[in-house]
């Protein structure tokens, strides 16, 4: 593939597309970058040569007028001197010289519309080249942060850590029967002096109401 094609094609391709179709985006961009980089350089070396050749173009084509101009004069010349054929010869002569320079002309607009047209497409690549450049720092950090959450999820998936989480639920429900046994042994505990007493003032209390309130239903009775 030629330099100017692939200038074309890099300037054209579009970085997203190529980043979605990646497996290894990072590498993907940064082997983007590099292409664009080989191609920089090798852009700026032709065009060191093309400018040469046309350095080399302009001093031919202000050689080719010096010549028109003598070659005119020598005719001119050999007319003042009554040699008519010595001046049709310079005419020819100077006809080629003209059909020469219409040609290194024609070179040169070609040479110089191709200058122009690299320039712009060197300042398109260099746009290209700073926005996968920006692109690279953001897609190494994404992809660090992606690979930091995928070893996360994978430890949190991990059998080891699966079977710490099920040791730990056990040593949780050791404790919860620990503290069930103790709760029962309140339950069955003997009831000290005090308990007792209390135990029987609540049972003197009620029997005392009960008593009362039979008399009381008593007395209703034999009233009527």
């Amino acid at each position: 593939m030629g330099v100017f094609s692939r200038i074309s094609d890099i300037i054209n391709s579009n970085i997203n597309a190529i980043l979605d179709r990646a497996q290894d985006p990072e590498k993907i961009i940064r082997m983007i970058i590099q292409e664009m980089e080989d191609t920089l350089v090798e852009v700026r070396s032709s065009a060191v040569k093309t400018i040469a050749e046309m350095k080399e173009l302009d001093r031919k084509i202000s050689t080719v007028h010096k010549d028109i101009a003598e070659w005119q004069g020598k005719a001119e010349f050999a007319l003042t001197k009554g040699r008519e054929d010595l001046a049709k010869s310079a005419l020819q002569v100077k006809a080629r010289l003209q059909n020469e320079l219409v040609v290194l002309e024609h070179r040169h607009g070609e040479i110089d519309a191709g200058l122009a047209k690299q320039s712009e497409d060197v300042a398109a690549l260099q746009q290209k080249l700073a926005d996968a450049k920006s692109r690279e720092a953001t897609m190494v950090a994404r992809t660090k942060t992606a690979a930091n959450r995928l070893k996360l999820r994978g430890a949190m998936y991990d059998e080891r850590v699966t079977d710490a989480f099920s040791r730990f639920e056990q040593v949780e429900r050791s404790l919860d029967e620990l503290e069930g046994k103790v709760e029962v042994y309140d339950w069955v505990k003997p009831k000290g002096v005090a308990e007792e007493l209390a135990d029987l003032e609540a049972d003197h209390q009620v029997e005392s109401e009960l008593a009362a309130l039979k008399a009381k239903l008593s007395g209703n009775g034999e009233t009527r």
